[in-house]
């Protein structure tokens, strides 16, 4: 039997081909995903390896909600440990590096620190006086930054400071720091600059000879119980684990990606095992009347399966190799700050890529191996039966299985959308209500293919004649392996209509929100959250002729009494024509002595509040508000209590503005409006102009990448799928090639035979297409509901249009090649086939 297998592999290498190709495609995509992860994990290792050599003991402040800092006393003290050579605190702050057209970088300000031996200096020398400063790589590539030029920081109290750029340096893997950008300094200089009180932490390098696990304990007795001591090598893996859990999480969405892949690969499989098996009933039929038993023929079977899986998993692994070093070259062209290390082969990956290939590729095999073995070798002889058609009472208890599940589904989802509340667990429940779904869609294929090929196919069968109409029957003569070759296909297109659906409901929806929190045409910020715009802006704009009308906020945080307990809140008022929805109560009623507050303080019209006025920067005596009205914060531009105006000046001394909204007058062109509005901000570094259109456009643009990502990695799951529409077609013509000639030999053209089975291809594309719009849109509705409490449903009905209509294209596609060879194939032969 072993050579039976073999000399049958030899004789039909061309046989296995397409669904070798998916195999190979599946496997690569997961061992792509765990090399790209496997080399990230080891540029995070080596990055941290280093650092960890730099310093020896590490002294962190106590762990809370906010970042501590340690003493100038706790670094006195581990000087003082015997057996420290050294002991350097690590200022860090905020220290806002001003770019070359004079306002601050950044959506946020950038961090100063101070430089010691765990910083990698890569080009330069790091800075030894109060007018020298580094710069991370990656700030001052994209900032236009070289080593010698001079740049310009604000300090803590928004006051320019000049530094001659000394060098630059790598951050590393620490996402913060790279995500905001870094000026360095000297200690004292990054002290000054940043008004930061203590240090980040302590960085302690041993004497000669010290043992870095005894000279912990010595630093954490004289740190006392409050600070975390660590050794360099402990505080490395601890870093390694925390970045290697973003890795985690990166390879975590890749594999779903993959899984998804496989499961389209395994259909594929099964779907042509069945075909072949069935083709080839009456060869076994043969083998078990020359004495063959059903367990040898099981076992040839299975083998065919096992061999063409090892094959094409090992292939798989090398295609993943391949995958993972371009996707790493992609990130680095990107400028991703990632470390990586050398792209290899883990064994663990070769592992789980060769377990997955084979594994998937034999359980693929069993069931049609499992059915032939029941044919009773003379009934096999006599006939050959067609593939994939169902025995009698097959369809009652498909529709009955089909039933429990759907309805199944229906209910996990109907939960999800009316009794959960919105978050991520009705979310989870939506996908896993999808998932029963799909599995009821699975078994009732077959008994929709019958209507959905005579939708799908009512315009070809029209259009195209005779061999339309030839087609359309042909689609929906054997159903259960039209249904298994389409749903491959169902796959890929139902996750791509579903992220699509999200796409556009997500816009619909934040676009709504901006409408409601961005009710504007322009609006003047400050980068940083704690500065103020001077109340010089706000007044020389008053009288510009552009501007229809102008909204300022002011605000302070001071504290406030609520239920009898006391925190701190953020108190503002407002002037100008801002229309508030109030919730309960009435904005109308705002008058002095009273304040309007946020939902979600436990307050109603009517109740009362007790806030601490600052004046000059001294508490004065508590007052009582009474509430007037609530409003939704998450719709409205306002602090969470708001007073009016001329109370807001007696209570506290803030003389600028937290936020100036403004509406460009009638008629008025609005890019000059925008040019007066950035002409008065420009004098003040951190003051910036942003206007409705940009927050829309940088949110589309990130929504529009990441679909693009999506449908790339989807991408691969609709390649596999019509590989499989390819290959069950063409193993369907071999089937048909006597039916085929008889076609040919009745006066049907090789050209109409052509366009025969392209037809059949294009209904089978359109069909996997129609079951997939169908559930993308049903489960990405689901899936909207559970992210938002009013939302937008909101399809992008032309991007779904397409889908169905590039999943036709590429059935056509898919079928070139099975077509052609049918029309080549000489009539006189094919008829004298057995």
């Amino acid at each position: 039997m072993l050579r039976t297998t073999l000399a049958g592999l030899r004789a039909h290498r061309l046989r296995l081909m397409l669904t070798a190709v998916a195999i190979t495609l599946g496997v690569g995509f997961i061992a792509g995903t765990f090399v790209l992860t496997d080399t990230i994990q080891a540029g995070i290792s080596r990055a941290f390896g280093a650092a960890a050599d730099s310093v020896d003991v590490v002294v962190l402040p106590p762990r809370g909600d906010k970042p501590g800092v340690l003493p100038d006393r706790t670094l006195a003290e581990v000087r003082e440990v015997d057996g420290v050579a050294s002991a350097e605190g690590l200022v860090r702050g905020i220290a806002a590096l001003v770019g070359k057209d004079g306002k601050t970088v950044g959506d946020y300000p950038t961090r100063g620190m101070s430089i010691d031996a765990r910083v990698s200096i890569t080009k330069g020398t790091a800075p030894r006086g109060p007018g020298e400063a580094v710069l991370d790589e990656n700030t001052a590539r994209l900032r236009g930054f070289a080593v010698g030029q001079t740049v310009t920081v604000l300090d803590q109290k928004d006051a320019p400071r000049r530094f001659r750029l000394t060098g630059l340096f790598d951050v590393g893997v620490n996402q913060e720091l790279a995500y905001y950008g870094v000026v360095g300094f000297d200690t004292a200089t990054a002290r000054a600059m940043t008004g930061v009180k203590g240090y980040a932490e302590i960085d302690v390098k041993a004497a000669p000879g010290v043992d870095a696990d005894r000279l912990r304990a010595k630093v954490a007795g004289a740190a006392g119980s409050g600070p975390e001591v660590l050794t360099g090598k402990a505080l490395a893996e601890r870093l390694i684990a925390a970045n290697g859990a973003s890795a985690d999480f990166i390879a975590l969405g890749l594999l779903l990606f993959g899984v998804v892949a496989m499961l389209v690969a395994a259909l594929v499989i099964y779907n042509t095992f069945a075909i072949l098996v069935a083709q080839r009933t009456r060869e076994m039929a043969l083998l078990r009347c020359v004495g063959a038993t059903r367990r040898q023929v099981f076992g040839s079977v299975l083998l065919e399966s096992a061999l063409v899986g090892v094959v094409c998993s090992a292939l798989g692994l090398l295609t993943g190799l391949g995958m993972g070093g371009a996707a790493l070259a992609v990130l680095d062209r990107m400028n991703v700050p990632l470390p990586t290390g050398t792209v290899a082969l883990a064994p663990r990956t070769i592992a789980v890529g060769l377990a997955v290939g084979v594994l998937v590729t034999v359980g693929a095999a069993v069931l049609p191996a499992r059915t032939t073995t029941r044919v009773p070798p003379v009934a096999a002889l006599r006939a050959q039966p067609e593939a994939g058609v169902d025995g009698p009472g097959a369809g009652t208890a498909r529709r009955v299985a089909a039933g429990l599940l759907l309805a199944a589904g229906a209910a996990i989802t109907a939960v999800a959308v009316a009794v959960l509340d919105p978050g991520e667990v009705a979310l989870f429940t939506v996908m896993g209500g999808g998932m029963v779904t799909f599995l009821g869609v699975l078994v009732i294929g077959p008994v929709l293919v019958r209507p959905l090929s005579a939708v799908a196919g009512w315009l070809p069968g029209r259009i195209f004649g005779v061999p339309g109409r030839l087609a359309v029957d042909n689609s929906r003569r054997n159903p259960r392996r039209s249904a298994t070759t389409t749903i491959a296909l169902t796959i890929g297109v139902t996750l791509m209509t579903m992220m699509a659906v999200l796409t556009g409901s997500i816009r619909a929806n934040y676009d709504h929100k901006l409408e409601e929190q961005f009710p504007v045409d322009f609006m003047i910020t400050t980068q940083r959250e704690s500065s103020q715009i001077p109340a010089a802006v706000g007044d020389g704009l008053r009288a510009r002729p552009e501007l229809a009308s102008l909204v300022r906020i002011r605000q302070t945080e001071t504290a406030v009494t609520l239920g009898g307990r006391e925190a701190r809140r953020t108190v503002g008022a407002y002037e100008g024509p801002l229309a508030v929805s109030a919730s309960s109560g009435s904005a109308r009623d705002l008058a002095p002595g009273s304040v309007l507050a946020a939902e979600g303080l436990g307050l109603r019209p009517g109740g009362t509040i007790t806030l601490t006025p600052d004046k000059g920067g001294e508490p004065g005596e508590p007052v009582t508000l009474r509430v007037a009205g609530t409003f939704d914060a998450n719709a409205t531009p306002l602090p969470i209590l708001v007073v009016p105006p001329a109370e807001f000046a007696r209570y506290f001394d803030v003389p600028g503005d937290a936020q100036i909204m403004v509406d460009v007058a009638p008629g008025a062109d609005p890019d000059r409006a925008r040019k007066v509005l950035e002409e008065a901000a420009q004098p003040y570094p951190t003051v910036r102009v942003a206007a409705s259109t940009d927050i829309r456009g940088q949110f589309d643009e990130a929504l529009d990448t990441q679909l693009m990502v999506v449908t790339g990695l989807l991408g691969l799951a609709i390649l596999i799928s019509l590989l499989g529409i390819a290959n069950t077609l063409s193993l369907s013509v071999h089937e048909r090639t006597r039916e085929s000639a008889l076609l040919r030999a009745l006066g049907l053209t090789r050209p109409q035979l052509r366009l025969m089975l392209s037809v059949e291809a294009l209904v089978l594309g359109l069909i996997g297409a129609l079951i997939g719009v169908a559930l993308g849109m049903v489960f990405g509705w689901a899936a909207i509901q559970t992210m938002f409490a009013d939302p937008i449903y909101a399809p992008p009905v032309g991007q779904v249009l397409t889908f169905v209509a590039l999943s036709g294209l590429a059935g056509v596609l898919a079928g070139v090649l099975p077509a052609r060879r049918a029309a080549r194939a000489r009539i006189t032969a094919a008829l004298s086939e057995t």
